[in-house]
């Protein structure tokens, strides 16, 4: 769901500083491990998310707790990180980075990132996922529109050219509705999915530039560490939250009962929530790694190639519908995407000749 925290990495112009210089197979052996992982949690998130609803779950905010429940994975990489700067930098290497600020914002955008997980989770449980996907992709039109606000980076043609096609997709979806509807649900139910989802896109919007704004602010150097750190602070805040309207809804009690009615089993009721769980982790750690080991540019095409994907895997395995409307908001996603992404690359060129001849005259 997060598809476009990543790809929206590439405005923050704040350089993640590599703790050690690894050898370049080793760095390519990082990188398609990092997009394999990328892969697989990207496609397979919505898919495992949708199969749990389509199949007998009605727990929104298990689903949503689901999203960053997996933070434990995260110690993984850590580790990793936390010996070889150990290596380099002796006995008194620090094992934990975060300092006050950027830890206290990290928990206010966690419970911001557990609304939306319950926002999306409830459009995913409404919705076809060939459908939410597509809205999730106007995700990086809202991110655009509040980044201008909160950090004023420039805009670029191809920013508002961006914004524009991808405000145009969701516009097609939502004036061709009716056929696309799952037969058990009302108008209503339908709707408010939709709309949901859409919210969960733009509070997620406002999060990325808020979590920019939050690094520029920081008063140390910003390492991949340092934002593994961040993002682990944000899923577990995230999760707590979830688990609080897990407990006020009753959910905890009623696992055990939708596992018992679960059309696929009970074993594979709970097989489900924790290979969902392990899924969405396993994209947000492959997406930091990608641009770890390679850039937030590949990062973002990775995902926004990954588009069709989904779409195609929705209308094979769950049968879902894919109208001509469907079809004119997937290229308008595709092409809204792309040509943010070729507007960066443009831009990252015009700055490093730039920088280049600044080298030179010097």
């Amino acid at each position: 769901m997060k598809s476009f925290f990543f790809a929206y990495c590439g405005t923050w112009k704040i350089g993640l500083k590599m703790e050690e210089k690894m050898s370049k197979g080793l760095k390519r052996m990082l990188l398609l491990l990092n997009c394999a992982m990328l892969g697989l949690g990207n496609v397979g998130g919505p898919l495992l998310m949708r199969l749990y609803f389509l199949k007998g779950g009605k727990g929104v905010w298990i689903s949503s707790c689901l999203e960053t429940a997996g933070w434990p994975f995260m110690m993984l990489p850590l580790t990793v990180s936390y010996l070889y700067r150990r290596r380099k930098e002796g006995p008194g290497t620090k094992l934990v980075l975060i300092k006050a600020p950027v830890l206290l914002a990290s928990v206010v955008l966690g419970v911001l990132t557990g609304v939306d997980d319950f926002l999306y989770a409830y459009g995913v449980a409404r919705l076809p996922i060939s459908t939410s996907a597509l809205i999730i992709s106007t995700q990086l039109a809202f991110t655009a529109t509040f980044a201008f606000i909160l950090v004023k980076p420039k805009f670029t043609p191809f920013t508002i050219n961006s914004v524009f096609l991808l405000t145009l997709a969701a516009v097609v979806l939502a004036l061709h509705t009716s056929s696309d509807r799952p037969a058990n649900e009302s108008k209503l139910q339908y709707f408010l999915g939709f709309f949901m989802t859409l919210a969960a896109s733009a509070l997620y919007g406002f999060v990325l530039p808020a979590i920019e704004l939050t690094y520029k602010k920081a008063k140390q150097t910003i390492t991949y560490s340092l934002v593994m750190e961040s993002q682990m602070v944000m899923s577990f805040s995230a999760t707590v939250f979830c688990c609080i309207g897990m407990l006020f809804h009753g959910d905890f009690k009623a696992i055990p009962r939708e596992a018992s009615e679960y059309t696929l089993g009970q074993s594979t009721y709970y097989v489900v929530l924790v290979l969902n769980a392990i899924l969405w982790q396993l994209f947000f750690m492959g997406a930091v790694g990608v641009i770890f080991s390679a850039s937030s540019l590949l990062s973002g095409i990775l995902i926004a190639t990954l588009l069709p994907v989904t779409e195609s895997l929705a209308v094979v395995l769950y049968h879902e519908k894919f109208q001509v409307e469907k079809a004119i908001s997937l290229v308008l996603s595709l092409w809204g995407s792309l040509n943010y992404f070729y507007g960066e690359f443009h831009e990252n060129n015009k700055m490093k000749q730039k920088q280049d001849a600044e080298t030179d005259v010097a």
